[in-house]
């Protein structure tokens, strides 16, 4: 389990071919950029890539774009995120690249806004856990009393990874890992003392003052100094020389010894696997190398186009209005390929549950994955757009992952509502995200269909009917419909005839 704040790390690679007119500065012309959790989230992406690891993340996300892609990125990563509503908008570090190397790092979020209280599912989980990371970056997650209080009172093994900007570590952590700098601002270190001495002295004083089991102070490409009881450190160095990128190196060691000590290890054997797993990890070309393909992004956000119903800009207004109110949020999704009567009574079923109702809608390449080549039928853009003009529906949100887990972590909607048979033989629905929502304590519903209404089946009868004028097979039948403004004549009917 990693408890801690999570930020958007933006890493934008361009190039620079001449000086701004109106100040020597260079301007750098976008290529490309890709997006990753950074903070506490980066720690849990790490965790998880270890094979058979079972890995949650307790952590604050706004209600906003960022916060949203966060929680699309932690899901692909396999990370189960237990959010806290996070005042404020998402933290975010973007680092300008210029042909491999860092120009400037623009960091966006304003001042740290206050982390929600904790559901019951997440002081439950922290209890169950077997080993426990705090990756505190200085943003209020760490100092959260509930959450003190829970990490306080867990059996398992805690580690805690500082930030001069936070709070003290709870008393009886079995490893504190702060770096070199952290440990000097820290324990309030004096100048002038060689290296080694100022690790020391700042360990052993952290260590009393925390009741800290051990302290290990990271010292970069020099490995680590261990001081835990009795008046010897222990000095682990680096099994070998390793230079480049060292973003993400902290948080690498204080996984890897997180996971360490869940298996039964000592702290020494903790720390010394940390120290040469981070060592590889910078050697290897750092969190660009590091992170599994499934990580890394797409230029595609959790948004979609037109209108000001949809997208995560729409959803985060219509879901903080309604929950400053003290309302019920509900939430729906699917595709939506060819909107239906089906469709429409399921919305309906659901808004009435709630105060409004959110659509997580799958992308067209979600849909494609799912549903093979010819699908979807309408485009995202068009299938989000009729929604919206639904009157059940309060806002629509734009989702490429196969599941709308992602989505879920980010919206928390108190009911999350299936049309359609979902029962087993006992007769109990048994729902893929009822686990998700138990989380922050919310609730799966199943409300009924209409019979005979399948998208599936209404588009193999629309390409069974062969020439007698209907769409070719393989034609998307947004290609049939006429131009925005083209006048359409009612057909010629007798009299009476509706």
């Amino acid at each position: 389990m990693v408890v801690g704040d999570t930020l958007l790390d933006r890493d934008v690679e361009g190039v620079v071919n001449r000086l701004c007119p109106d100040s020597p500065v260079p301007v750098l012309d976008e290529t490309a950029y890709s997006d990753r959790p950074g903070g506490a989230g980066l720690a849990a992406v790490f965790a998880a890539a270890a094979r058979g690891t079972e890995v949650v993340l307790v952590t604050a996300l706004a209600d906003d774009a960022g916060g949203a892609r966060l929680s699309s990125l932690l899901a692909a990563a396999g990370v189960q995120v237990y959010a806290l509503h996070l005042r404020g908008a998402t933290p975010e570090k973007v680092r300008l690249h210029a042909r491999g190397r860092v120009l400037l790092r623009h960091d966006r979020g304003g001042t740290p806004g206050e982390p929600g209280e904790p559901s019951a599912a997440v002081l439950r989980v922290i209890a169950d856990a077997t080993a426990v990371l705090v990756s505190d970056y200085g943003r209020g997650v760490a100092r959260q009393p509930a959450l003190r209080a829970a990490l306080a009172a867990t059996r398992a093994p805690v580690v805690w990874d500082p930030h001069p900007r936070g709070p003290a570590a709870v008393p009886g952590v079995h490893l504190a890992t702060p770096n070199e700098s952290e440990v000097r601002e820290l324990a309030k270190a004096p100048p002038g003392a060689g290296r080694l001495v100022t690790a020391s002295r700042g360990a052993q004083g952290l260590r009393r003052r925390w009741r800290a089991g051990a302290v290990a102070v990271t010292l970069g490409g020099d490995g680590a100094l261990l001081c835990h009881a009795g008046s010897t450190p222990l000095v682990v160095p680096a099994p070998a020389t390793a230079d480049g990128d060292t973003c993400g190196a902290g948080d690498r060691f204080a996984a890897t010894a997180t996971l360490a000590l869940a298996r039964g290890a000592l702290v020494s054997e903790a720390v010394q696997e940390a120290v040469a797993e981070a060592t590889a990890y910078v050697a290897a070309g750092g969190v660009a190398a590091a992170l599994p393909p499934q990580v890394r992004p797409s230029p595609v956000t959790v948004s979609g186009p037109g209108g000001d119903r949809v997208g995560v800009a729409a959803a985060a207004a219509v879901v903080s209005e309604v929950r400053a109110a003290g309302g019920t949020v509900v939430a729906t999704g699917g595709c939506f390929d060819l909107l239906h009567a089906g469709h429409v009574a399921t919305l309906q079923a659901a808004r009435q549950l709630g105060d409004c109702l959110v659509v997580c809608l799958n992308s067209d390449a979600s849909v494609t994955g799912l549903k093979g080549p010819e699908r979807p039928v309408v485009p995202q853009g068009d299938r989000s757009r009729l929604l919206a003009a639904l009157s059940c529906v309060d806002a629509v949100m734009i989702f490429d992952e196969p599941t709308p887990h992602g989505a879920l972590s980010w919206l928390r909607p108190d009911i999350w509502v299936k049309g359609g048979d979902y029962a087993t033989g006992g007769g109990d629905p048994v729902l893929p995200e009822a686990e998700i929502l138990r989380r922050w304590g919310g609730h799966t519903v199943v409300v009924p269909y209409l019979d005979g209404r399948s998208t599936t089946s209404m588009i193999a009868a629309a390409r069974s009917r062969g020439t007698d004028g209907s769409p070719p097979a393989g034609t998307r039948l947004t290609d049939t419909v006429p131009a925005a403004g083209a006048a359409l004549r009612r057909p010629q009917t007798p009299e009476g005839t509706r």
